[in-house]
């Protein structure tokens, strides 16, 4: 099903991959992106702290980076990607290209629903980049080229988070969800953020809670959560060595923070992943 490669793309139908999968799958991150696209049934998957669902014609993007979770077997039919920006990169694809496609990025809109007219033709380069994918790995020289197609045909539908708002308040949050990205581990505070961004934290607050509905401050711990489920799950490391990985001295205000976004502790947490 997949080849020696795959860290840079595979293709499969959906299905396949759930038959091989153990769920639950608790929040896990992954340095390749994920694309699935559905013609019929519906899919529901955790990306962040918010549940996502797509149905037949529609397209759920994971980011590289982005932190997702699901826990159910849905019945659905359709196709999902796994690729590098690496592969994006070549004869036909570039680096400006791949900066079009906002929903590769950890603070585009995961969901993109194309118009009706678009379901067939989206099917048939899936198809083809499948079957090209199956007859001859990456050695055919037409995968890229027809993936790109499908992905300028996405971006055509796509539609950003935030709408009607300023593009400089837009790009100020944008930069500040990527600082978060990079540097959760060190810096936990609003006027940090400020600092790398230029701004005061009073105007910090003012256009995060504008564009997002939500303060800095929240988006903080809340990343913070998240990235202590990763750890949680894809590492052998205690409360307290997570606690000092996060950049948290103190591990019972880790636990208190983890509780209060979560509902358990982080050691009820971690248990629950080992029964599952």
């Amino acid at each position: 099903m997949m080849r020696p490669d795959f860290g840079r793309f595979f293709i499969v139908d959906v299905q396949e991959l759930i038959k091989l999968s153990k769920l639950p799958v608790p929040a896990s991150r992954s340095t390749t992106h994920s694309l699935i696209y559905l013609t019929s049934g519906e899919a529901t998957m955790k990306i962040g702290f918010h549940d996502v669902c797509i149905q037949a014609n529609e397209c759920l993007v994971v980011p590289a980076g982005q932190v997702f979770s699901y826990d159910k077997y849905e019945q659905n039919q359709g196709y999902i990607v796994v690729f590098s920006s690496d592969f994006l990169i070549g004869k036909i694809g570039s680096k400006e290209l791949i900066d079009q496609f906002e929903f590769l990025t950890l603070w585009g809109n995961p969901i993109i629903r194309p118009e009706p007219l678009s379901a067939p033709f989206l099917e048939m380069l899936f198809q083809r980049v499948q079957l090209e994918y199956q007859q001859y790995g990456l050695g055919s020289s037409l995968i890229q080229p027809y993936f790109i197609a499908a992905l300028c045909e996405l971006n055509t539908a796509y539609q950003p988070l935030a709408q009607g708002k300023s593009t400089t308040s837009l790009h100020l949050t944008n930069r500040f969800k990527a600082f978060l990205h990079q540097y959760i581990r060190s810096k936990h505070l609003v006027s940090e953020y400020a600092e790398l961004l230029h701004v005061s934290p009073n105007h910090l607050n003012k256009i995060i809670r504008d564009v997002t509905n939500q303060s800095p401050s929240k988006w903080i711990d809340e990343t913070l959560v998240l990235e202590a489920k990763v750890l949680l799950f894809q590492s052998k490391l205690s409360i307290s060595e997570i606690a000092t990985e996060l950049g948290l001295l103190d591990a019972s205000y880790f636990s208190r923070l983890f509780k209060k976004y979560v509902g358990v502790s982080p050691l009820e947490f971690r248990k629950r992943i080992d029964l599952s």
